[in-house]
């Protein structure tokens, strides 16, 4: 009887643990999808600051509803509401994520040992998705903080919190970090989910997107520096002529 059980327990117990850790992939592909379509979608209402700040003015406000305003002004409480929902969309990623960091020092040198022997280039894009991964827990949520307690944007107040704020120093990191990270996570979701079979032709559309969106990032970045420079304080928010 004892040996039955002990064979029993052994053919069990792994099998137990297969439910959640099916759930936790699907849960860390399904965010990660989501804040991916996110960085997408935001990057390019940022960039609109490079066609003007007319143009930028009236995306931020119809994102944040103006057009439901009698003034046309949108609500700040909008950006508010969302950053916090994105926060918890980020920890939740995070925390399903981490079961595959490797935890101890040792673990560290044994994964570099293999990285080393190894040109197995999904593998590669791994390590560098889980090393973006490790900055990114620190410098998400203090973008996000920032964007919950002060949730006001526009061509001024923006570009004064990229300039007399320093915030560049954040968002200058933050940058690579966030594109690299969310391009290769998209690359290996559409893989690990049999969206496509076409590895390599994959790899180069997401080459290409982590550059464009690299140099639209900066482009965008410098436009707000140069913004800001003009900038007196106080900072008056922007008005459309």
């Amino acid at each position: 009887m004892t040996s039955v059980t002990r064979v029993h327990n052994r053919v069990t117990t792994p099998a137990l643990g297969h439910p959640w850790s099916a759930k936790a992939d699907r849960l860390q592909s399904a965010t990660g999808l989501m804040l991916g379509g996110f960085l997408l979608l935001h990057m390019h209402i940022e960039s609109s600051i490079l066609l003007g700040k007319d143009a930028f003015y009236h995306v931020v406000q119809f994102f944040e509803g103006g057009m439901f305003s009698s003034t046309g002004h949108g609500f700040p409480i909008v950006t508010k509401i969302f950053s916090v929902f994105m926060l918890l969309v980020v920890i939740t990623h995070a925390a399903v994520a981490l079961r595959r960091f490797p935890a101890q020092l040792g673990q560290w040198r044994a994964l570099r040992s293999h990285l080393g022997g190894i040109k197995h280039k999904d593998t590669h894009a791994w390590f560098w998705q889980l090393i973006t991964g490790f900055i990114l827990f620190f410098l998400v949520p203090v973008h996000l903080f920032t964007m919950i307690t002060n949730p006001e944007i526009g061509p001024h107040l923006s570009a004064e919190r990229v300039y007399h704020n320093n915030a560049w120093l954040l968002y200058a990191l933050l940058l690579p970090a966030v594109v690299i990270h969310a391009m290769i996570g998209l690359y290996r979701v559409s893989v690990k989910w049999g969206f496509t079979t076409k590895r390599s032709g994959l790899r180069k559309v997401i080459k290409v997107l982590i550059i464009y969106l690299l140099c639209l990032g900066t482009a965008s970045l410098i436009s707000y520096l140069f913004i800001g420079s003009e900038l007196s304080l106080p900072v008056q928010p922007f008005v459309p002529k």
